[in-house]
């Protein structure tokens, strides 16, 4: 049977209300990665010999460092790594309190109490809903961003609240904004620097208030970090815990996903406050039974060795310079981020003597069917597409041949703002 046929038994109606209820899968609204899926299969059929340049992909370009997956053979070919793994080795979770030393100055973690494994950051975030909202409680999300943990508030009965990250405020929350009663509500703040769209970085002074006010509200911080090594031009990374008081009011989430070009390994960790941590793992305890050991091994070499993370930043950091050029020479107001491998850039108006765009949406559809360049579209908080450097190129001359190639594509139109 069709799913169209099953959609008229009972099946239909047993859905949960939270994903739908009996009106689950009959939306014919068409989401935007659908919306570009489907743009970029109709642009390779229109345009088949012209090579379709992806500047939206989400995960790094390149293999894991030879070391690692090295190293993930080798523990993979020991019987005593075969087994479940439940919460965690005390190797990965020692590795994860000395890479917190060494690259973030982050001090006093213990491992045992304040560290946990997760299977790659999605999962946490997913999970952590679980450990802290009733129905009618408030997570504090910010928009443009990663939805995960505001979905999982929704399924528990409770409710989001956006505050959306603007160009004017350097793409930081402003929690002054905040009304009074979401505030006192709140039990959940999701944070997520250097950010994803936005390539915006945070400051010790904007985490510093983060913690007071946190403390003010008695809110729980939840930060996402994937991109936390990944900086450049001199800028150090900088972890939440770093901050005095951080450790007070929540947890970091680490990933090796984007930091060492891993994310099909799924491993990352949560670290922080030890009340979070051991309820985090409970839950956990009740979701999944582990990362496989020989996973978490490798990981901890990687871990052990964060030159893997500053070559990578290497690289994006040359990327983005290449792309910011170009853009910024046919008219955008491109500004290289000082983390992440995402550029978030304004829409044009539209083409002189061409198509109007009234959202970013709108211009991503138009460079992905005319120009062959695929992004992603963001517009909750204005309109504005998202650039990726993780476009496939072996190595610098190749780099330099996408980035001329998308600017000549560019340049035989003039864009206006």
């Amino acid at each position: 049977m069709s799913i169209e046929q099953y959609q008229s038994t009972y099946i239909q109606t047993n859905f949960a209300d939270r994903i739908g209820g009996a009106n689950y899968g009959k939306d014919t609204a068409i989401y935007k990665f659908e919306k570009i899926k489907r743009a970029k299969a109709a642009a390779k059929k229109d345009f088949p010999d012209v090579e379709l340049i992806d500047m939206g992909v989400g995960e790094p370009d390149e293999m894991a460092d030879a070391g690692i997956v090295a190293k993930l053979a080798e523990e993979a070919a020991k019987p005593e790594n075969r087994g479940y793994a439940d919460n965690g080795i005390a190797e990965f979770k020692e590795a994860a309190a000395k890479y917190l030393k060494e690259v973030f100055s982050v001090d006093g973690i213990d491992p045992v109490t304040e560290i946990v494994h997760s299977i790659g950051s999605k999962p946490a975030l997913a999970m952590l809903p679980s450990c802290f909202i009733n129905p009618g409680d408030v997570t504090i999300m910010t928009v443009p961003g990663y939805p995960i943990l505001g979905t999982h508030t929704k399924y528990l009965g409770g409710e989001v609240y956006n505050v959306q990250l603007t160009e004017e405020n350097n793409f930081l929350p402003d929690l002054s904004s905040i009304p009074e009663e979401i505030s006192r509500r709140a039990k959940l703040l999701y944070l997520n620097y250097p950010n994803n769209p936005t390539g915006a970085s945070a400051t010790p002074e904007f985490f510093a208030e983060v913690v007071a006010w946190a403390k003010k509200y008695n809110v729980v911080v939840v930060h996402d970090a994937p991109y936390a090594a990944l900086t450049y031009d001199g800028l150090k990374p900088l972890s939440f815990l770093s901050v005095p008081g951080a450790k007070d009011v929540g947890i970091e989430l680490h990933s090796l996903s984007k930091s060492y070009n891993m994310t099909g390994w799924r491993i990352g960790f949560v670290a922080g406050n030890p009340l979070v941590v051991k309820a985090f793992s409970d839950v956990k305890d009740n979701n999944d039974s582990g990362q496989f050991i020989a996973i978490q091994k490798a990981a901890a070499y990687g871990l052990a060795n964060p030159g893997i993370t500053e070559k990578i930043a290497e690289k994006y950091s040359r990327r983005h310079d290449m792309l910011v050029s170009a853009l910024n020479e046919l008219g955008f107001k491109a500004k290289k981020p000082k983390g992440s491998f995402f550029l978030y850039v304004a829409a044009p108006k539209g083409v002189e003597g061409g198509p109007r765009f009234e959202s970013g949406e709108a211009f991503s559809q138009y460079l992905i069917r005319e120009k062959l360049i695929s992004t992603v579209p963001w517009d909750d908080a204005g309109a504005f597409v998202r650039f990726s450097v993780t476009f496939i190129a072996a190595g610098e001359e190749e780099e330099k041949r996408v980035i001329s190639e998308i600017k000549r594509r560019l340049g035989d139109v003039k864009f206006e703002f």
